[in-house]
């Protein structure tokens, strides 16, 4: 039902995308209105220059700037070929070409139907007229995309959505086992503070992850895909990552003291997080209830801290909304097991006085 929910639409819809407009004329303001009828897509912004038009694509996620130059309506009225750009953020195929499509079908209609009425007043035939035109000349940049192939986008996705699910899948086992095993007292024996115990839990996973990203570097080189950049800004936000990760990990295992159990929930959030991640399916196509159980997944945001700096080349002020969504998930779920752990702690010691007396 999750997974159905996510497609169910079936198809793109209100993709943002940003139009500037240096014209400012009323031939531009007609195309701009143009591209608000398009199913597809969907007006953003609307701005004066290019100067923070990359910014601000990134801001309202669009996969299209729109470049309308001065002299757009002058060249129209003196049949000059005006000449659009069209930035397009190239990572992902599905919804770039969508909104490529949409806007160049807007071009070649808008065009189409100027060159046609002003034949039409010139007494030439309908007939022949609606055969006679040229659209608008469009010069497309595709930006974002250094490998020429899919297996640069994809790849990195689905080794980073593994590591998530590595780390759910052993975590699930670090309290559930003491508790089947019956080996929790001997841990309150040697470690009686919540705190320490979480820690006790979670640094081995986390030293494990170096082990693990050492080999998706190994990966990299191999497939020929070496990722430079903002290096210390994404181990910042791998960091936060694991420790939200961590978190649910613990957190599940607390409360369910049965190994297969806390198994079974953990699979249920790491199998199909890719897919609500929306890092190949655009999250504002899924129903509101689907975006609200990604925006719990810790892949989403890290996903989208990849997306930005690795494939966008953002600034590093961008990643700051995902880090710190991963940090919530992260402090809520680690107080949340810091508490349990602290009253499960207390009734085994009271047991174990009882006992010893």
């Amino acid at each position: 039902m999750l997974i159905g929910a996510v497609y169910q639409k079936g198809k793109i819809t209100d993709l943002p995308i940003i139009v500037v407009d240096q014209d400012q004329s009323p031939m531009s303001v007609k195309f701009i209105d143009m591209l608000e009828e398009t199913e597809s897509i969907e007006v953003a912004a609307v701005l004066p220059s290019l100067n923070d038009a990359e910014n601000k694509a990134i801001d309202e996620e669009a996969t299209v700037i729109v470049n309308l130059p001065n002299g757009f309506t002058s060249g129209i009225q003196q049949n000059r070929l005006p000449e659009i750009t069209i930035f397009v953020d190239a990572s992902n195929t599905l919804t770039s070409n969508t909104a490529l499509m949409a806007v160049n079908g807007v071009a070649m209609t808008m065009k189409a139907g100027i060159q046609i009425e002003s034949q039409l007043k010139k007494g030439v035939p309908e007939y022949i007229a609606a055969q006679n035109y040229e659209p608008f000349k469009t010069t497309i940049i595709k930006q974002s995309i250094r490998s020429g192939n899919y297996l640069y986008f994809m790849l990195p996705g689905v080794l980073l959505t593994v590591f998530q699910q590595v780390l759910l899948l052993g975590l699930a086992l670090t309290f559930a086992a003491e508790y089947e095993n019956g080996t929790f007292k001997e841990l309150v024996r040697k470690m009686p503070n919540p705190f320490g115990m979480l820690a006790v839990k979670i640094i081995p996973y986390m030293l494990m992850s170096i082990g693990i990203l050492l080999l998706y570097y190994g990966f990299s080189k191999y497939y020929n895909m070496i990722i430079g950049g903002a290096f210390w800004a994404f181990s910042l936000s791998t960091f936060v990552f694991i420790l939200a990760v961590c978190g649910i990990g613990v957190l599940v295992s607390i409360v369910l003291p049965n190994q297969l159990k806390a198994t079974e929930v953990l699979m249920v959030v790491a199998t199909p997080s890719f897919i609500l991640s929306g890092f190949t399916w655009p999250l504002s196509q899924m129903p509101a209830w689907v975006q609200f159980i990604a925006e719990l997944i810790p892949l989403t945001h890290y996903l989208k801290t990849f997306r930005l700096l690795y494939l966008n080349h953002a600034e590093i002020s961008h990643i700051y909304g995902p880090v710190i969504a991963m940090a919530i998930i992260a402090l809520v779920c680690l107080s949340l097991s810091a508490v349990i752990l602290y009253f499960k702690i207390r009734k085994t010691k009271i047991a174990l006085e009882e006992n010893a007396l």
